[in-house]
């Protein structure tokens, strides 16, 4: 006689599925699946309209004060860690570090450390031609390159194929799919900053709901929009010293938004690089974060950038754009030689 699931333990599941990222990826891409469908991303739009309640929490400049460094720090993690090591692993680290740093980029609300990695990694092989995920010169433009193009079904699965070699670790694959767990500490932490600072320091004029809504919401929400110029603007608005096959280009304003991902046509020219901006007057915070990090023995072994290409990036190179489609083979130059 066949036993009756237990109506609890079939709710709980569902609860998980509902979760986990990696529940029934294979649906998003599927034969015949139209890739370019939506995918309503009721999160982020409420993330986004939740901006609003700025004006009902009011203003402190303890909780402006935190916004900023949780911009500062997370957008570290996404570009020092994310970028730079997962994606591109520029440089070595120990297991716990790993995972530590995996969970500060995660706490960015920008999906899990695979999902990241690998969608960028396929974004590299791809760049600016039909299939590249995110090129503002492809249908879409702009707004699809910014945020739109993560909303499509087709990119909601990470493309696990392309990070095998992160993949074999099981607390990575667990961020990934719950990548909801890291973001939500962080709110929770900071409405109990906001609380405690409330009952302990009431002259700082700040609250839980007030810390909540500027440390976590309102700091995440540009943070995302920091992030996604360098989709939206770095293939457009900029100077190319390097002649490579897409349309990447040096922008010092992004650079500064975003704590050296602005050196966009440098990283493009030579992926393998721990550094994105080549030379001393290239402001690269993330870089310097790296080798803070690298002097208290937390990572080691920064890949530099070689002087063959410091060389060829002082030679006067012609203005010339870029015509047709990229040819770069899949992961050529993308700085997986020595992956582990």
């Amino acid at each position: 006689m066949s036993k009756t699931p237990d109506p609890f333990a079939r709710l709980t599941r569902r609860l998980i599925n509902a979760f986990d990222a990696h529940h029934r990826p294979e649906a998003a891409i599927a034969p015949g699946t139209d890739g370019r469908k939506w995918v309503l991303p009721i999160p982020f739009i409420l993330l986004n309209l939740s901006v609003l309640f700025v004006f009902a929490v009011g203003f402190s400049w303890v909780a402006l004060g935190v916004a900023v460094a949780l911009y500062v720090v997370r957008m570290f993690g996404i570009t020092a860690v994310y970028h730079r090591y997962f994606a591109h692993r520029t440089y070595k680290t120990s297991r716990p570090v790993q995972f530590a740093l995996a969970f500060l980029g995660n706490t960015a609300a920008q999906r899990g450390p695979l999902w990241w990695a690998s969608h960028h990694r396929h974004h590299h092989a791809t760049s600016d031609t039909p299939e590249d995920a995110h090129s503002p010169l492809q249908e879409g433009g702009f707004w699809n390159s910014h945020m739109g193009w993560w909303g499509r079904q087709k990119y909601v699965a990470p493309r696990l194929d392309l990070v095998k070699d992160l993949t074999k670790y099981p607390e990575l694959v667990f961020l990934d799919r719950f990548d909801a767990i890291a973001p939500a500490t962080l709110g929770v932490f900071t409405f109990v900053l906001g609380f405690a600072l409330e009952r302990w320091f009431p002259g700082l004029g700040t609250n839980g709901w007030q810390m909540l809504v500027w440390g976590f919401v309102v700091s995440t929400v540009v943070l995302f929009h920091g992030v996604a110029t360098i989709n939206s603007l770095s293939h457009v608005y900029g100077s190319r010293r390097y002649q490579t096959t897409d349309a990447s280009r040096n922008n010092v304003w992004l650079a500064l938004i975003t704590l050296g991902e602005g050196w966009h046509n440098n990283h493009h020219h030579y992926p393998s690089s721990a550094r994105q901006g080549f030379y001393w007057w290239e402001i690269d915070v993330s870089y310097y974060g790296l080798k803070a990090l690298n002097m208290l023995g937390l990572v080691r072994d920064l890949k530099p950038v070689p002087a063959r290409v410091l060389a060829d990036g002082r030679k006067k190179q012609p203005a010339v754009e870029p015509e047709g489609e990229a040819t770069v083979p899949a992961f050529e130059g993308l700085g997986l030689e020595n992956a582990a």
